[in-house]
This record gives C-alpha cells, sequence and structure tokens, in this order.
C-alpha cells in the first residue's frame, strides 16, 4: 500500500514533472540566450582588441588572417570526422551567401572608419536590430507590430545614451557623411547576415556550418584583398598584436560564429540581434576591468534602458503571417 502511494504521489509525480520541465527550458532556449549572452561579450571585446591592432597592418590583411585562423583550427576537426568531410561540399554554397554578407559588414565598416567616427558608426549601429525585424519580415514571416516596435525605439535611445555619454549637444551636433552611408550598408549586410543564418539553415551539423562560413569569409577577405592590391604583412603580426589576433579569430570569430547560429537556430535572428543594445555597455564593463576606467553615473539610465529593451524582446514572442 505505501509503495503504490508513494509511486502515485502527486507530491513525486509534480516533483518529476517540475525537474523534468527545467531540464527541458536550459536544453533549450535558456541554453541559447547563454550562448548569444556570451557571444555579445566576446564581440565587445573585439573592439577592445582591434583598438590594440588597428594601425599595424592594413584593416583587411587583419580580417583575412582572422578567418584563415579560425578555418585552420577548426580543420582537423572536420578532416577527423568522415560524415563531417562529406557534408562540407553541400555545405559550402549556402554558406559562401551568409559569409558574403558577414564579410560585406567588416570590409564596409573598415571603409567607414577612414571617413567617419568611431561614434557615429555606433550610433548608426543601433538601427541594426530594427532593420533586421524588418528584413525577418520579409524573408521569414515574422510580424513586427506596435509594441515590438516601441521596444526598439527604447533599445536605440539607451544605446545612443551610452554612446553620446547622456549628453545632448553630441547627439545634436550628429550629422551624416560619405563614411556614415557605407557604415549603413555594413549595417544592413549585418541584418542580412543574421536572418540568413536561419534562413539558410537545413538542420546542418553546426560544426560543418560554422567550418564552412569561416572558408566562405577567408574566401571573400581574399578576394577583396585581391581587388585592393593589399600586401599581407603578417609577418608584423608579433607579441602583443599577435595575442590580439589570437582573440579576434578564435573568440570573437571562431566562437562567436559558432554560438551566434546555435543561437539564431533556437531563438530566431531577431532576439538574438537585440543583444546588441547590450554592446556598448558590455564594452564599458570590460573598460572598467581591463583598463581600470570608470562607468560613468551619467551611463547608467542608458545602460539600464538597453538591459528593459532587451530582455523585453525576449519576452515578446515572434508571430508569423
Amino acid at each position: 500500500m505505501n509503495k503504490y502511494f508513494e509511486a502515485k504521489s502527486p507530491f513525486r509525480y509534480g516533483s518529476f514533472y517540475f525537474i523534468t520541465k527545467i531540464k527541458g527550458l536550459f536544453s533549450g532556449k535558456v541554453k541559447a540566450h547563454l550562448y548569444i549572452l556570451i557571444a555579445s561579450i566576446l564581440v565587445a571585446g573585439s573592439f577592445l582588441a582591434s583598438g590594440n591592432v588597428s594601425g599595424v597592418i592594413s584593416p583587411f590583411s587583419l580580417n583575412l588572417f582572422r578567418f584563415t585562423l579560425a578555418s585552420f583550427v577548426l580543420l582537423p576537426v572536420i578532416l577527423y570526422v568522415k560524415e563531417y568531410r562529406r557534408k562540407v561540399l553541400s555545405t559550402l554554397p549556402r554558406a559562401l551567401v551568409i559569409s558574403f554578407f558577414y564579410s560585406m559588414y567588416f570590409v564596409c565598416l573598415f571603409e567607414a572608419l577612414s571617413l567617419t567616427t568611431v561614434l557615429n558608426t555606433g550610433a548608426l549601429f543601433t538601427v541594426v536590430p530594427f532593420f533586421t525585424a524588418l528584413i525577418s519580415y520579409v524573408l521569414l514571416k515574422v510580424k513586427i507590430g506596435m509594441s515590438k516596435t516601441l521596444i526598439y525605439l527604447i533599445g536605440a535611445m539607451g544605446t545612443l545614451w551610452v554612446i553620446f555619454q547622456g549628453k545632448l549637444n553630441l547627439l545634436i551636433a550628429f550629422s551624416l557623411n560619405q563614411g556614415d552611408v557605407i557604415f549603413l550598408i555594413g549595417a544592413l549586410s549585418m541584418c542580412f547576415y543574421a536572418v540568413l543564418m536561419k534562413k539558410l539553415y537545413k538542420n546542418d551539423d553546426m560544426i560543418v556550418l560554422v567550418f564552412s562560413i569561416l572558408l566562405g569569409g577567408m574566401f571573400w577577405s581574399f578576394l577583396i584583398l585581391l581587388l585592393k592590391d593589399e600586401p599581407l604583412q603578417w609577418n608584423l603580426i608579433q607579441g602583443g598584436v599577435a595575442f590580439n589576433m589570437l582573440y579576434l579569430s578564435l573568440a570573437a570569430t571562431l566562437l562567436t560564429t559558432y554560438l551566434s547560429q546555435k543561437a539564431t537556430v533556437v531563438l530566431g535572428p531577431n532576439k538574438v540581434i537585440s543583444y546588441f543594445y547590450l554592446n556598448p555597455a558590455f564594452v564599458a564593463i570590460l573598460l572598467f576591468f581591463f583598463y581600470d576606467e570608470t562607468i560613468d553615473w551619467i551611463l547608467v539610465p542608458g545602460i539600464m534602458l538597453s538591459i528593459v529593451a532587451t530582455v523585453l524582446l525576449q519576452i515578446n514572442k515572434d508571430r508569423h503571417y
């Protein structure tokens, strides 16, 4: 009787059900959010690392180095597993499309920074989540709606607050130039990259897809370097520059591509890209921990707005038409 009671106990059944649901939740969406959160922090770190290597050699050569090193690190895994080797050729055409937009973002960024300021590019980057939502509306049939549009506006306000350090005069003085137009093209490329990671995903082995995207990035970067007729000069990558390039290649390219792809498949591009609102806040926090730069209290309201917008966009369910 006692055994029967214990087996059928609502408490025991309820506990088992609750634990199962928690495990299922963590193995799905929560894990995907954790992936993109880590990726966002790594991307924030890439801004600092990029600043440490800028001016050493051509940024286009540095970009090629990133993709090449990341590809070669993953190559032994691909060669070792026969199933991976077999799937690379069938995955590569789609990966070339995805990596084209990924590479175009960096090309436009480097070109833009020779004509405009980091402040301007940071301000323009706030349009990426909303533009991604518009492209998702067309390609993935994901509705936007007024409430979500308002959340995007809140996120943009928070990010702009951090970028312009809460100073209205800096925002008023903001004006577009030729470099800003080039960067807007790059921002659109990033939007297409995010959406196509979901649109062109065909239940691929994630390792194979990431490797193919890195190969594609290497191909496009090499082609651009060839067209611009610039030397490699990889012999200048030494000491501290080499350390920063290792971070950019392995953490900010290989690992973030893998984590972003995994998260995008589960959450969709709109929710993943919304984490971009947190980038200025993450940069400020990393500067505080690694460069002893204080976080000005004037930035706190902007950081809070960015966090609120990001959380609201995660809660807001994607609806299709």
